[in-house]
């Protein structure tokens, strides 16, 4: 008998995931620069001597009132779009754990605690910095525990990076991981007033979904009526209604049909829904949330000193850094599992660093903690785009250097490929 080989850490996945995740990342960088741009444009527009027109904008409500939906802009933003946003999440985190490679638990281990440290650890620092600061200031406790998918793939995209396709299925993984734990975050502790009669009734339009899609169907004129019903009763029951998203994802099938041809309807949504998601819903939120008064805010001198702004931005570059490459090495050290051959702990210091790119779902909490337009507010959001933007220059610097190393390497090696054009490499590892 044969003793197995220790399995390895972030190892090359099957050709066709890997083939998948390039396709994912294509469309989040693209993405990710219009969130970058969104974010520029209101930065810019709030600070200038127009910010009262940006206020307007943010403020102005529509909706119906009888429903309890007369919502500003930016609460349209926050409520409705993102729901876009974690459906395509919830798509994908459903896609990652029951069809793909990461189904197998050994493969699944190492992202869920990277995305568990990785949450751990800037909370534990964000209470610590403002254990004495009072004001109401701990309940940001979860600000500094998301990693924003987009902007995080975007840094990739921009840098040009070589980085081994494990790496950047492990960051797109643990994003997904990280943005189901802010979800549950946001439906546990940030949810003041439970309404039961809404929540019960939301039930029924989301089981009429999940049959339609169980038998196949994808008629928009019968989904998307129950959808905006399941939306809209969540809402009503005082959880945030971007949960709905995750919970109507999670009821689409992700293999085919038993004799069935083509993609799953997973595929299907996701593909059609995810250029909607990454190019308009997050874009728009970003714009609406990330329109804070620097003057404003930093006022006497408070702004970046605040204890809110600093256990932030140190939560986002120091915490998710040391959560996500200290849960990786206790993976090592408790498992008999080691880094892939060719991969270097500069590489996963790499991923940390740009865990700590929390953008979206961080200036969502930062809105849903201390209320959105508050002092606290634009502390918390100062000190989401400051850690963002240090973890992000961080980030590219170490992953420039690996790039440089990486790109030498494919200098030197050529790997042959079949007449299907899938490398040898991966032939052999699917085997």
């Amino acid at each position: 008998m044969t003793r197995s080989r220790a399995r390895r850490l972030l190892e090359r996945g099957t050709w066709p995931e890997v083939s998948r995740i390039g396709d994912v990342l294509r469309t989040e960088s693209i993405g990710g620069l219009l969130l970058l741009a969104a974010t520029v444009v209101a930065l810019l527009w709030s600070n200038s001597p127009w910010s009262a027109s940006y206020a307007g904008l943010s403020g102005f409500r529509v909706g119906p009132a009888a429903w309890h939906l007369d919502l500003t802009l930016a609460g349209w933003a926050a409520d409705g779009l993102l729901a876009v946003f974690f459906f395509v999440a919830g798509l994908e985190l459903k896609r990652e754990f029951v069809a793909g490679d990461l189904r197998d638990p050994r493969r699944a281990v190492l992202p869920v605690a990277a995305a568990v440290g990785g949450m751990a650890v800037p909370a534990i620092i964000y209470t610590l910095v403002n254990g004495t600061a009072g004001g109401g200031s701990l309940a940001g406790w979860a600000v500094p525990t998301a990693t924003d998918i987009a902007f995080a793939l975007a840094v990739l995209g921009v840098i040009s990076t070589h980085l081994p396709a494990a790496l950047r299925t492990f960051l797109l993984t643990l994003a997904v991981v990280d943005d189901l734990l802010a979800i549950v975050i946001i439906a546990i502790f940030y949810t003041a007033a439970l309404a039961w009669l809404p929540l019960l009734l939301a039930v029924v339009p989301l089981l009429g979904f999940g049959l339609l899609v169980r038998r196949g169907v994808t008629s928009a004129w019968l989904l998307l009526p129950l959808a905006v019903a399941t939306w809209a009763l969540v809402h009503a029951a005082g959880i945030h209604a971007t949960v709905a998203g995750v919970l109507l994802a999670f009821t689409v099938p992700v293999r085919p049909a038993a004799g069935a041809a083509g993609a799953s309807l997973a595929h299907r949504f996701e593909h059609r829904w995810r250029p909607l998601s990454a190019g308009v819903a997050v874009p728009v939120f970003a714009f609406f949330a990330a329109g804070v008064s620097i003057a404003g805010v930093g006022g006497g001198g408070t702004g970046i000193a605040n204890a809110i702004t600093l256990g932030i931005a140190a939560g986002l570059v120091a915490g998710k850094t040391v959560g996500v490459v200290g849960a990786t090495w206790l993976v090592q050290r408790f498992t008999r599992a080691r880094l892939a051959e060719g991969l270097s702990w500069w590489d996963v210091l790499g991923i940390g660093l740009l865990g700590g790119v929390g953008f979206t779902v961080s200036l969502l909490i930062a809105d849903l903690a201390f209320g959105a337009g508050t002092a606290h507010d634009g502390y918390a959001k100062i000190g989401v785009l400051l850690g963002s933007t240090t973890a992000a220059v961080l980030a590219a610097v170490v992953l420039r250097l690996r790039n440089r190393h990486y790109r030498l390497l494919c200098a030197e090696e050529e790997v042959d490929a079949d007449a299907d054009g899938v490398p040898d490499v991966y032939e052999r590892t699917d085997r």
